[in-house]
C-alpha cells in the first residue's frame, strides 16, 4: 500500500502543477498577455502555498479543502474559458479522484510517517 500511496502523493503534486499551468493557459488567452501568463500562475502559487500546501502557516481544518476546492475550480473554469473543454473536464476529474485518494488514512499519514519511518521499524 506504500508504493501506491506514494504514487497517489506524486499525482496530486503533478494535478497542483497543472493546475497552476492552467491559469498561464487562460493568461495567454487575455490581454495583456505579457502579464498575464505569469502573474496568474505565480499568484495561485502563493495562495496555494500560504493556504492549500501541507506545510501551509494559515490553512485549516476548514480553511485547505475550500482553497484546494477554489484553486482546481478555477483552474477547470480557466481551461474551460480557454477554450479547452476536454483538458477542463479532465482537471476536474483528475482533481477529484486523486485528491479524494489523497484523503485515504493510509495514504494521508504517509508523509509524517515517510520512509525514514518505515526504514527505522526494519532495524
Amino acid at each position: 500500500m506504500a508504493v501506491f500511496g506514494w504514487f497517489v502523493l506524486i499525482l496530486v503534486f503533478v494535478d497542483e502543477l497543472v493546475a497552476i499551468a492552467a491559469f498561464g493557459v487562460w493568461g495567454w488567452q487575455h490581454d495583456p498577455r505579457w502579464l498575464l501568463v505569469w502573474l496568474l500562475p505565480v499568484v495561485a502559487a502563493v495562495v496555494w502555498g500560504m493556504f492549500a500546501s501541507p506545510k501551509a502557516t494559515r490553512g485549516g481544518p476548514v480553511v485547505r479543502p475550500l482553497v484546494k476546492v477554489i484553486v482546481f475550480g478555477l483552474a477547470s473554469l480557466a481551461l474551460l474559458d480557454a477554450g479547452q473543454p476536454g483538458w477542463a473536464i479532465a482537471l476536474l476529474v483528475f482533481s477529484v479522484v486523486v485528491n479524494g485518494l489523497a484523503q485515504l488514512p493510509a495514504i494521508s499519514r504517509l508523509p509524517t510517517d515517510g520512509p525514514r519511518g518505515d526504514l527505522a521499524r526494519t532495524r
